[in-house]
């Protein structure tokens, strides 16, 4: 069993994850940049390592650091969080050298399933349906031209690589195209390292339906529901909720099916979410595996009443997973709403500060992940998530009434410093979102 566990991330995730090792009996290791010094993570760890200033590529994106922190603290273990090093192979695999076990798939699996235009045919491959485009990564401009004449439009330009909703461009028109392909491939290429990207049909009003995976090294897999992650703002989730609402009869099931069947096709271990597009006519195709825990896990845990942390931890340990798929009976409906320090009435441009007010809801079923308290400073390096408030009912009516008083009293104050959560509570009483009939474009038509 893990005994002693770095933890290679910051803010609430990190904090999150050093909970559970604690109920675990696991220690645990906090690194942290210069900026975050003084944050609730290195405070709650048993140690903490500074590895670098703020900048990332100077701290939490450099591995010499974070490998270095952990074999000068006898670690077993490495957990990345989501984002920074979560999904890099490279990392999976400099950990596995030098003796580290990393809290996630093996390192030529996170390679199979980074690369989103070579997963998607394996996917095909194991059954699953994906919407029409390339095989592979689309070559050049004129070949690239040829496979779009094919697809029709309107399609979607994708970095092979890419991840976090960036290096995606949607082209109505062929006339658009090479541009867009041109820019989309340097796009790839100076934030990703890699500039292959893939086309496919795009779906002007569809549903982002997501399924939680658990997969140990004993064979077994099991899926854990769907979550409806459809209120975006260009490509940034905002609100999730599990389970998805509406879906036709039989979908949910389908997708659980096609979710389990895709990580065994790529002998997935650990936590990760396969991605789905659910059209308006209700079909479903797969869109992408997320090779990791998602900030929106906490949905998962609050209908499943599963500590998803924990089973990552046991699988790396190795480890049966705790429970079969019979076992996992979600009840009740759960709410996730990201309060970010953006101004959304200045289209959402950063507005962090200082904490001078920080006060959380609570109540009944009510959960706040956050790694800010009141006097913190938001450090202007990273992402805006301030916290992500969570509530559960047993049912989703009434999960949307709790989600509206929690953020109703959620108190967020300081200089500087603005939130979406007065936009949050719009959403939460629109009334295509209250009776289920949301896309992924609906945030985009009502906000600058």
């Amino acid at each position: 069993m893990i005994r002693k566990v770095l933890i290679a991330n910051r803010g609430e995730i990190a904090l999150r994850i050093a909970r559970t090792c604690r109920e675990m009996g696991i220690a645990t290791v906090a690194v942290h940049s210069e900026a975050d010094r003084f944050s609730a993570a290195v405070e709650y760890a048993d140690q903490a390592v500074h590895i670098g200033p703020g900048p990332p590529k100077k701290s939490y994106l450099y591995m010499p650091n974070i490998i270095e922190a952990a074999l000068q603290h006898g670690v077993d273990a490495i957990h990345p969080g989501y984002g920074f090093l979560s999904e890099d192979p490279d990392f999976a695999q400099a950990c596995a050298e030098n003796g580290l076990i990393l809290i996630g798939p093996r390192p030529e699996v996170m390679e199979k399933a980074g690369d989103k235009a070579g997963v998607r045919a394996l996917m095909a491959a194991a059954g699953l349906p994906v919407l029409p485009g390339s095989d592979g990564p689309a070559g050049t401009v004129g070949e690239a031209e040829r496979v779009a004449a094919s697809i029709g439009f309107p399609l979607i330009i994708k970095a092979s690589g890419g991840g976090g909703g960036r290096g995606i461009t949607v082209v109505h028109s062929p006339a658009d195209f090479a541009a867009a392909y041109r820019r989309t491939a340097h796009q790839a290429r100076m934030i990703f390292g890699n500039g292959e990207v893939y086309l496919e049909r795009y779906l002007p009003a569809a549903r982002h339906v997501e399924v939680q995976i658990l997969a140990d090294e004993h064979g077994r897999t099991v899926h854990l529901g769907e979550r409806d992650c459809s209120l975006q703002r260009r490509n940034q989730k905002l609100i999730e909720e599990a389970p998805a609402p509406d879906l036709p009869p039989g979908l949910a099931a389908r997708l659980g099916e096609y979710a389990t069947a895709g990580a065994r096709a790529i002998g997935y271990t650990g936590a990760g979410t396969m991605e789905f597009l659910v059209a308006p006519d209700g079909s479903a195709t797969f869109m992408e595996l997320n090779a990791r825990i998602q900030v929106e896990h906490p949905v998962t845990e609050m209908v499943t009443g599963l500590d998803l942390v924990r089973e990552q931890i046991r699988v790396a340990s190795g480890l049966p997973l705790s429970l079969t798929q019979d076992e996992t009976r979600p009840r009740g409906a759960s709410i996730e709403c990201r309060s970010n320090a953006e101004d959304p009435d200045a289209g959402f441009r950063p507005a962090a500060g200082r904490l001078k007010v920080f006060r959380p809801p609570g109540g009944p079923f009510v959960r706040v992940d956050s790694g800010f308290a009141e006097g913190d400073e938001i450090p202007p390096h990273y992402d805006s998530l301030i916290a992500k408030v969570v509530v559960w009912a047993p049912t989703r009516d009434e999960a949307i009434a709790r989600a509206d008083r929690a953020l109703a009293e959620f108190a967020i104050d300081g200089p500087g410093v603005r939130t979406t959560v007065p936009l949050l509570r719009r959403l939460l009483a629109e009334p295509d979102f209250v009776h289920a009939r949301h896309t992924t474009r609906f945030v985009d038509g009502l906000t600058p």
